[in-house]
């Protein structure tokens, strides 16, 4: 007979959703950075780092290795803000644009 040990599972699930969320607190970070630098509202990308961050709570209240299972990191609320390249047109030096005729 197999017997689970649930705080161990729960351990462990709690290490695979770490792993899970990583990058996605590391793509928030840049958001939250960027959106500093513009004077953007952070507030949703704070909202979104703490949810985030609450997924490993999930863990506690499950009984069952197939509650366990069944948590997974679900992608982000709020994407992440884009960046926007600021284009500069450029004309051409004077010189280019007179043409001389001899």
């Amino acid at each position: 007979m197999i017997t689970i040990n649930i705080d161990k599972a729960k351990d462990i699930t709690k290490q695979r959703l770490r792993a899970e969320r990583e990058p996605l607190l590391a793509a928030q970070d840049v958001a939250f950075q960027r959106a500093l630098e513009s004077s953007a509202d952070t507030a949703a990308i704070v909202a979104e780092k703490q949810r985030l961050r609450d997924v490993t709570a999930l863990v506690d209240t499950c009984s069952t290795l197939d509650e366990l299972k069944a948590l997974e990191v679900t992608p982000p609320v709020i994407e992440a803000i884009p960046v926007v390249e600021e284009v500069i047109e450029v004309t051409p030096p004077v010189e280019e644009v007179i043409e001389v005729t001899p």
